[in-house]
């Protein structure tokens, strides 16, 4: 009887907010929070070294198991626009008016992959790691940055081919060469903007990385990778007004059409829409900054589920 009388009372169950006040005294913090955006920005900063690193031994590692190894960096895209030339170029006759057609060609297919790949490789960021997500702690936008830095590297490596097919049929080199260096910078931007948003998206719904295939080749078309929109432009003046600058405020146009301009001599300015340095920047920077935030508001969410 004395030990039942001796008994304390049962203590209440603590509130939400006590439960945090008692948490917060004692220096305890949510596991996986979201930290500020300048926070996030220094995290990223301070492990730049692992997204190079890990960036290089992705893009080591994609072509390991093939004979022919790193070659198919630059064989892939030649193949793809192997088969464009001869089924636009040929028999559509999309090489009529165009000069220079293949090296035309092969400079849209190059940076057109360039893009397609950087966002195909951001959307499986998150949802294709899943076991170094929830195994390391470390900002989850360095996966999808570091998958676009492998796109580019891949595609400095097939620059090379590009070079020696521009000279072969008989594109000079010139200053404007030097062009080719900031319009790389602002589409390496775009993309590693547009990866960030696919990447989010794909850790949500996985399925969408199932649809994106369809999604880039119906973008790709309407790109003028294969064709040339001013020459097209020009012969459909049937066309709905707004239908010519909507194609050539494409973003992936506009980055396509930079390089041409800067690499292809008989590629002229008059081909460019207007204030085209300006819309680039714009691209970069909507896509850049916004894909970031829009990447770091969900940075908790990441691995969980």
């Amino acid at each position: 009887m004395s030990q039942v009388l001796d008994t304390p009372p049962p203590t209440a169950p603590l509130a939400d907010d006590d439960l945090s006040a008692l948490a917060a005294r004692h220096g305890l913090t949510v596991s996986g929070a979201r930290p500020t955006l300048p926070d996030y920005v220094r995290q990223l900063w301070a492990r730049r070294h692992f997204i190079t690193a890990f960036s290089t031994a992705k893009l080591t590692a994609q072509y390991s198991q093939a004979k022919l190894g790193q070659v198919w960096q630059v064989m892939t895209p030649l193949l793809n626009a192997a088969v464009y030339y001869f089924i636009f170029g040929v028999l559509l006759g999309t090489k009529r008016n165009v000069p220079d057609y293949v090296p035309f060609l092969v400079t849209g297919v190059f940076i057109w992959t360039f893009t397609q790949s950087s966002i195909m490789a951001g959307t499986r960021a998150i949802s294709g790691n899943l076991g170094l997500v929830r195994a390391l702690h470390f900002p989850r936008a360095a996966l999808p940055i570091s998958f676009a830095l492998q796109q580019l590297q891949q595609l400095l490596f097939s620059m090379a081919a590009l070079v020696v097919i521009l000279l072969c049929f008989g594109v000079p080199v010139a200053a404007s060469w030097l062009l080719a260096v900031p319009a790389l910078v602002l589409q390496s931007v775009f993309n590693a903007g547009v990866s960030m948003i696919m990447a989010r998206m794909g850790a949500k719904t996985p399925d969408i990385a199932q649809l994106m295939p369809f999604v880039l080749r119906t973008w790709m078309y309407v790109s003028g990778v294969m064709w040339s929109i001013d020459k097209l432009a020009k012969g459909h003046h049937d066309w709905p007004s707004w239908v010519v600058p909507v194609l050539q405020a494409n973003p992936a146009a506009i980055y396509i059409d930079l390089m041409r301009y800067s690499l292809i001599d008989s590629f002229h300015a008059s081909q460019l829409p207007h204030h085209v340095w300006a819309i680039a920047v714009g691209w970069a920077l909507v896509a850049g900054v916004g894909g970031f935030i829009y990447f770091w508001k969900a940075e908790e969410t990441y691995g969980r589920g």
